[in-house]
């Protein structure tokens, strides 16, 4: 058994023995699909507890070094913490009750243990993800990243690199990743939540070519370069605004 599997299953003995615990959830490489699971996962899951008890279990750690001891915890959210044990092992974790989680969106669970009256189906209490909006289309997208190019390099030429940066190396690069979801067929297991995890094993360089994409701080033109390359090599991009990012390109 992997460790952070085992980890898991360790926490949950602990947890079974806690009358205010309802379930305990493993979540991404630690549920359904925990065949992910490598040397560089981290551990995540969701802790169903019973009402009035959230608070206590997120500002408290103790249940959670009932396995190994804690070596670095912080609150990240309302609900939930970032830990690292002693051996390694990284956590990331929340904790709802039965009724909140039937609230949240979320995919992939499983159930690493539960009480033999929790409700059932608790792996699959979450609200349905939202459906795909009206604009997630080749059209919205490939503009999106076109006017993405047009205004980092106008902050480029401004001097602004940072902010250059984020709208030509991330924002564009984000519009990317949707066409080729769209356009392209892809057999790795994408995650609904970041359209950015597995990529390079879904598309070769010659299809995606993110190193061109995202050279880094000092390269915003280059990269604004070889995104408008690509789209042009691939979609019809209105001559106006491909005509204005080339402008820019060359002052």
């Amino acid at each position: 058994m992997h460790p952070m599997l085992r980890r898991l299953d360790d926490l949950a003995t602990h947890l079974a023995v806690r009358p205010d615990t309802v379930a305990l959830l493993g979540l991404g490489s630690a549920g359904v699909d925990h065949d992910r699971l490598d040397e560089h996962s981290d551990l995540d899951f969701f802790l169903v507890v019973a009402d009035g008890a959230v608070a206590r279990y997120v500002a408290e750690t103790d249940w959670l070094a009932a396995p190994c001891p804690v070596a670095y915890s912080f609150a990240n959210e309302r609900n939930g913490r970032k830990a690292r044990y002693a051996d390694g092992i990284f956590v990331e974790y929340a904790v709802f009750t039965v009724a909140e989680l039937s609230r949240l969106p979320f995919t992939g669970a499983r159930v690493v243990w539960q009480r033999p009256d929790a409700p059932p189906g608790l792996a699959d209490a979450g609200a349905p993800a939202p459906p795909p909006t009206p604009y997630d289309t080749v059209e919205f997208h490939l503009n999106e990243a076109l006017t993405n190019l047009y205004v980092g390099l106008h902050r480029e030429l401004r001097g602004e690199r940072l902010t250059a940066a984020r709208f030509i190396q991330t924002y564009a690069v984000d519009r990317a990743l949707a066409l080729v979801r769209l356009t392209e067929p892809g057999g790795h297991r994408r995650d609904p939540f970041d359209p950015s995890r597995r990529v390079e094993q879904a598309y070769p360089p010659e299809v995606l070519p993110l190193a061109e994409m995202v050279p880094g701080y000092l390269h915003n033109r280059a990269a604004a370069r070889a995104m408008l390359d690509w789209l042009q090599a691939r979609f019809p991009v209105d001559p106006v605004i491909g005509g204005a990012v080339r402008e820019l390109l060359a002052r």
